[in-house]
């Protein structure tokens, strides 16, 4: 047991499952898209990012347009709601009071005066 634990060979076995170590964890890093590590903990980048870049920014112009539009329909809808008066409640008690529709729609509320 004295001789596995001393000598150049623990050293080298050592060294060796760390660098092993190293490389597993930087294949890893690369499959997935993440920075390299360097021997000293500094992190190198992916040259080829760019085009993963433009085509965020393509879909960031696609969010922004839709966005704008969704924008102008709000805007159409607020001055629908606020130009004419809009009241909700009018309009429900005016179709209450409507019978040509032959369906009473007495809701078991009284009229307030």
């Amino acid at each position: 047991m004295e001789h596995l634990f001393g000598g150049t060979g623990f050293v080298i076995m050592i060294i060796a499952l760390t660098t092993g170590g190293w490389l597993i964890n930087n294949w890893i890093r690369a499959k997935h898209g993440y920075d390299l590590e360097d021997e000293w903990g500094g992190k190198t980048s992916r040259a080829d990012k760019s085009a993963e870049i433009e085509s965020l920014r393509g879909d960031n112009a696609k969010l922004v347009e839709r966005l704008e539009a969704h924008e102008d329909r709000l805007a159409v809808l607020e001055k629908i709601v606020t130009e004419r008066g809009y009241s909700l409640s009018e309009e429900i008690e005016a179709l209450r009071r409507d019978e040509s529709s032959g369906i009473p729609l007495d809701t078991g509320r009284k009229e307030r005066v």
